[in-house]
């Protein structure tokens, strides 16, 4: 999932104090947020900006492109499928610690209306120079300046270290994708791949994973037939076999998830893996031929 600047947003939980302090940031970057809700101060305004008891209410009076939720695990559910069904296309869920069930049932009704989860447990989306969704430090042109570097990470922080060391080597970033780190998501590794492999902005991609599961393996079957040079990441090398490590999706399962497999898939699918993430840069400006990026 891509955020584009044209696209309107509603905060959902913009009352809050995240709520509203990520409003007033994503707002004054140029994000088109529109509004908020709160059903408890349904018709008052918060930032200037309308407040609605619903998502659907708010559809009723204006276009929703995308939605953000800065709501407490136990009401995620309930405030996703509202949004879902006020015809929500992109929903990004930054709440981690969701019951399971929830998080099941709701993707599976954002599945069924066509609607794209970037999350739970995300970090958000930034387009440089555009927009940004979440609490991802969109306004720090030091991390975040326009160019053609797409980046996917389950991390916010190493995708946030990613993009520091790709805008000091010179280059810029496309998009930023962060898909979250639970070990259930709506937007996979390999989803987020095929996103920035469609994107005209995107001429190259970091890719930032972890041990656990299976979704670089998975991500690599892609990548094996793209044409745009991808550099990866593998968070994980050092960790003690058996142990949980990080995310709660950073689990290893046998064979799969572990950094090896990991390498091994991506490498084989012509993935250039790399130590650190400061290598990054230098890889995929040498597989462009040294063109800016």
């Amino acid at each position: 999932m891509i955020i584009r600047g044209t696209e309107t947003l509603l905060v959902q939980g913009i009352t809050g104090k995240q709520g509203s302090f990520w409003a007033e940031k994503m707002r004054d970057y140029g994000t088109r947020v529109i509004g908020g809700v709160n059903p408890k101060k349904a018709g008052t305004k918060h930032l200037d900006l309308p407040v609605w008891a619903t998502a659907v209410d708010a559809a009723k009076e204006t276009r929703i492109d995308a939605s953000v939720l800065f709501i407490p695990p136990l009401g995620v559910k309930a405030a996703a499928l509202d949004a879902i069904a006020a015809g929500v296309r992109k929903l990004v869920i930054l709440t981690e610690h969701i019951p399971v069930r929830d998080v099941m049932y709701l993707l599976s009704a954002a599945r069924e209306a066509g609607t794209t989860v970037a999350g739970p447990n995300t970090a958000g989306l930034v387009t440089p120079g555009e927009c940004f969704v979440g609490f991802m430090p969109a306004f720090n042109d030091r991390v975040f300046r326009p160019g053609a570097v797409g980046v996917v990470s389950r991390s916010g922080s190493l995708g946030t270290l990613v993009c520091l060391n790709i805008v000091q080597a010179g280059m810029g970033i496309s998009a930023f994708v962060g898909i979250g780190g639970d070990p259930i998501i709506g937007t996979t590794t390999r989803a987020a791949l095929m996103a920035l492999d469609a994107d005209p902005n995107t001429q190259a991609v970091a890719l930032v994973g972890e041990i656990g599961g299976g979704m670089e393996e998975d991500a690599a079957e892609y990548a094996a037939n793209m044409t745009k040079p991808v550099a990866a990441f593998i968070a994980g090398a050092a960790s003690p076999p058996g142990r949980r490590m990080g995310h709660a999706g950073a689990i290893v399962m046998g064979d799969r998830g572990t950094h090896a497999g990991k390498k091994a898939a991506l490498e084989a699918a012509g993935v250039a893996v790399v130590p650190t993430p400061s290598f990054i840069p230098r890889v995929l400006g040498e597989r462009l031929g040294g063109a800016a990026a």
